[in-house]
């Protein structure tokens, strides 16, 4: 009976973001190792976060909320960008 199991695919790590123009220093990046289906998990959960931030800042007039919600959005997307790398390999 074989024992192998075949290693989740993880994040590459390859995945930065820059916010603003002629930014050269990401502020934030991925981490390479994590496991696809985790890091996917996790910006299912912020992309929740971020719609319920987004409509709440709309409604509440809220520029704060707004911006907040942009940046989670971002990093939801870095997480799913860095996943689909992931799944590639």
């Amino acid at each position: 009976m074989s024992t192998d199991k075949t290693p989740p695919n993880t994040t590459v790590g390859k995945t930065r973001f820059y916010q603003g123009e002629g930014m050269t220093q990401a502020l934030f990046c991925i981490e390479p190792g994590i496991p696809c289906q985790h890091a996917r998990e996790q910006a299912s959960e912020l992309i929740g976060v971020v719609r319920e931030l987004t409509i709440t800042g709309v409604m509440e007039d809220n520029p704060q909320l707004i911006w907040a919600s942009h940046y989670l959005s971002a990093l939801a997307k870095a997480l799913m960008d860095d996943a689909e790398l992931g799944m590639a390999h």
